[in-house]
């Protein structure tokens, strides 16, 4: 059954598989279409920074400013608590908090980000209400999410195939929506936003390193991961469904040929000021 419509759940967990490519996303790479906007001053909050590589990136780009970085699982932030502590950053903060209800007071930041995040909540609106409640008048809430049913990749294979069938299947078992990119701009209007400007963005996975990283993590992810888990005991596959999943994903990473692509919606909304 899925899960009440106002409950996040993180459907991958924070496995070693998960961790492994949270900790590769940085500014650059997962949110270059929010640095233009940002100024040497500006307050942040980063919601869902898991383990805070994104989060420390923002707060070395607002040095004279703060960033807040936010995540419901209250063990993940210790690890962003040492990414921060690594590079010596002081204009930064940790707390537990849901997007849902955010602990903080009408018009606090100048910025509320959040990366991969509406795909996995319950009620992905009411979570966007609660960013532009939080932002100043004239503020930005930046939001990226991929989109599953997007993603494509070369050569074609059956097992990846029932690996992209099998990852949409449980995901909305959790009552998240795997295709989120392509609904941002729509869940902003919802909520209220109307200076809006929508973009997307990629990641590429085609070089033999990037191959072995991609497909490994996605590997041992569906065989060990919270994600497995939810996969079996939601009845979406047994072991011998996610072994053939996990030998698709490591028989494509060999693939002199291989290339893969992850769609991301994007969405920049301003609030009134």
């Amino acid at each position: 059954m899925p899960e009440p419509r106002d409950t996040a759940v993180y459907t991958h967990g924070h496995h070693e598989s998960v961790l492994r490519s949270h900790t590769w996303r940085t500014a650059a790479n997962s949110a270059a279409y929010l640095v233009p906007s940002l100024r040497p001053h500006m307050r942040i909050l980063d919601i869902g920074c898991g383990p805070g590589t994104i989060t420390a990136d923002l707060a070395e780009l607002v040095p004279d400013g703060q960033v807040t970085g936010v995540d419901r699982v209250p063990e993940i932030l210790g690890r962003a608590r040492a990414t921060a502590a690594g590079r010596g950053l002081t204009n930064i903060d940790f707390a537990v908090a849901d997007v849902h209800a955010l602990n903080y007071p009408d018009d606090t930041f100048c910025v509320v980000h959040a990366h991969q995040v509406l795909q996995h909540v319950g009620d992905p609106v009411r979570a966007l209400r609660e960013m532009k409640r939080v932002v100043r008048p004239g503020g930005i809430v930046a939001v990226r999410d991929a989109d599953y049913a997007a993603m494509a990749w070369y050569p074609a294979s059956d097992g990846l195939d029932a690996w992209l069938d099998l990852y949409r299947r449980v995901a909305r078992a959790n009552g998240g929506e795997p295709d989120a990119g392509r609904r941002l701009k729509a869940w902003a209007r919802q909520a209220g936003f109307t200076d809006i400007t929508a973009t997307s963005g990629t990641w590429t996975f085609a070089m033999p390193e990037e191959r072995a990283w991609w497909s490994g993590l996605w590997a041992d992810r569906t065989l060990a991961s919270a994600y497995a888990d939810r996969a079996r005991l939601g009845g979406h596959a047994d072991d011998r469904e996610l072994r053939a999943v996990a030998e698709a994903w490591r028989e494509w990473g060999t693939r002199d040929d291989g290339w893969f692509s992850v769609l991301h919606g994007e969405i920049l909304c301003r609030k009134e000021a």
